[in-house]
């Protein structure tokens, strides 16, 4: 009983830094996928093959661009965009530094996710705005925005439930947090305690977000 005391002690003392850079990576990443990632996805709902702003081109170039960018595993991403986050935030590794390529991670997957919200909405909403003069700006902004938000808050909580998971992995190449907690004490220092607790706290993250994602989106819905 004193071991585990003293385990729950160690782990309790470690923690409130790594949990501070995980949630600093996690929002701020969320933020700026969301800034991004959204317009982007709206516009590659609306320029496809039929609808209320069609351009083929266009939607073929975005498409092609979010399912390669998908298409990465996120170490690999990480990596590869080391000189880009070497340009914007003046370093490769560090806390800072991981928010670029979860942010690069992330706009396509916010992306796809407003996209099939937008598709989801019942096209005779959209055929009596067009009806009643509304033009692309005010569907948009009226119209489709307000009736996919249940759907696009539930996806926003998922990007973070991802995002979660993405900074533990940037954890393993220098970016701090919750993963550099568990790689640096928990595997390389041979302390399970340490990675047991880390594991712990990153299930207690997801259950709580995943919570107060299921109460807005119900909110939002009705």
């Amino acid at each position: 009983m004193e071991a585990l005391i003293e385990s729950i002690k160690k782990v309790v003392l470690l923690m409130p830094v790594p949990l501070f850079e995980t949630f600093y990576m996690v929002f701020a990443s969320t933020l700026f996928s969301v800034i991004f990632g959204m317009p982007l996805g709206i516009i590659t709902a609306i320029s496809e093959k039929g609808n209320i702003w069609e351009k083929k081109n266009l939607n073929r170039i975005l498409n092609s661009v979010i399912n390669i960018t998908r298409s990465f595993p996120f170490i690999i991403l990480m990596i590869a965009v080391f000189p880009l986050t070497k340009l914007i935030v003046g370093k490769r590794i560090g806390t800072t530094a991981a928010i670029v390529p979860l942010t690069i991670a992330a706009i396509p997957f916010v992306a796809r996710l407003v996209e099939t919200a937008i598709k989801e909405i019942n096209p005779g909403i959209i055929e009596a705005a067009l009806s009643m003069g509304a033009d692309v700006k005010q569907i948009v902004f009226r119209v489709m925005i307000p009736e996919a938000l249940p759907s696009i808050a539930s996806g926003i909580i998922l990007t973070i439930i991802n995002l979660i998971g993405y900074s533990a992995m940037a954890g393993a190449i220098g970016g701090g947090g919750l993963g550099n907690l568990a790689i640096r004490y928990g595997y390389q220092g041979f302390q399970e305690d340490v990675m047991i607790g880390t594991v712990i706290v990153l299930i207690l993250m997801v259950q709580i977000i995943q919570d107060i994602g299921t109460r807005i989106y119900r909110k939002l819905l009705k």
